[in-house]
């Protein structure tokens, strides 16, 4: 369901409860929204937080942002209400919070597809508790809607009894589980938050370990943070310059019916040159959406 190129660099969090947010919204450089309808709305508010995603999901304006609604939990009130609402709405994706089975996955899937959801709606998951990790495989393999993964550390520091440090060792495990179920299976996964909003060198430290670890972006909760988790999980213009090289290398000896080449000493295989051809179809979308951006 998930095409991985796709850019996830900054993916913000958006209160369903304020629509100035939701407007707000149309205008940031992230590359992906969540209209969340959980943790950032009051019970007595879900309602209408509800009510006022979809408008702004029907009125548009949001051009080539990825957006998700992230609904509450089935076995709240609000839960089915919710994937019934986001069924039609226009959204690229649901987000299902603590994910801990594939039955909760396809369950949702039975209610969008009764509620007539488009069939390139995705599902994304919450992984954000100790049951959940430990089923990240059969979490991914639930649905042929599956989007991706979205790690909930925060949450999952809390269940797992652990301190929530810079260099997050006691969630590394977790994080590589996930990890490995999104790659073996074709999903994407996206990084938690940062929640020190003073801490800039400690978001930019996170960003780099989480592009480090495999992630194809992170979870924001400020518009503030954007610009840094774009530049970090961005292909660097050596990046992209040396994958165009060996791209065209790798064409050419193919053409000459070699199958190896040499790149400034560097054995090329199919492998280099099916990453470079992600990384540059990755840059050539961030430069399409920084276009639209800019016109808007």
């Amino acid at each position: 369901m998930a095409n991985i190129a796709r850019p996830r660099r900054s993916v913000l969090y958006m209160p369903g409860s304020n629509p100035r947010a939701l407007e707000k919204a149309k205008t940031l450089a992230a590359d992906g929204l969540i209209f969340d309808l959980e943790d950032a709305v009051a019970p007595d508010s879900k309602p209408e937080a509800r009510r006022q995603v979809r408008e702004a999901l029907a009125g548009g304006g949001y051009g080539r942002r990825e957006i998700l609604v992230r609904v509450n939990g089935l076995g709240t009130p609000w839960g089915y209400d919710d994937i019934v609402a986001a069924a039609t709405s226009g959204a690229h994706g649901l987000l299902l919070p603590k994910v801990e089975s594939a039955d909760m996955i396809r369950q949702a899937e039975a209610i969008l597809d009764a509620a007539g959801a488009p069939g390139d709606m995705a599902i994304w998951a919450m992984m954000e508790t100790p049951r959940g990790i430990l089923r990240a495989e059969e979490i991914a393999l639930a649905s042929p809607r599956m989007g991706g993964f979205v790690m909930g550390t925060s949450d999952l520091a809390k269940e797992l009894h652990c301190a929530h440090t810079r260099d997050r060792l006691p969630m590394i495990t977790s994080l590589g589980m996930c990890l490995l179920a999104a790659r073996a299976h074709g999903l994407a996964a996206i990084d938690g938050v940062h929640l020190d909003l003073s801490d800039d060198e400690g978001f930019e430290y996170s960003c780099r370990q989480g592009l480090e670890l495999g992630f194809d972006g992170k979870t924001l909760i400020h518009p503030k943070t954007i610009d840094k988790a774009n530049e970090v999980f961005s292909p660097s213009e050596k990046e992209i310059e040396w994958s165009r090289r060996i791209i065209a290398a790798h064409a050419e000896a193919r053409a000459q019916g070699q199958g190896v080449v040499v790149v400034d000493g560097k054995l090329i295989e199919n492998l280099h040159v099916e990453n470079a051809r992600r990384l540059v179809a990755l840059a050539e979308q961030i430069e399409d959406m920084r276009k639209d951006l800019a016109s808007a």
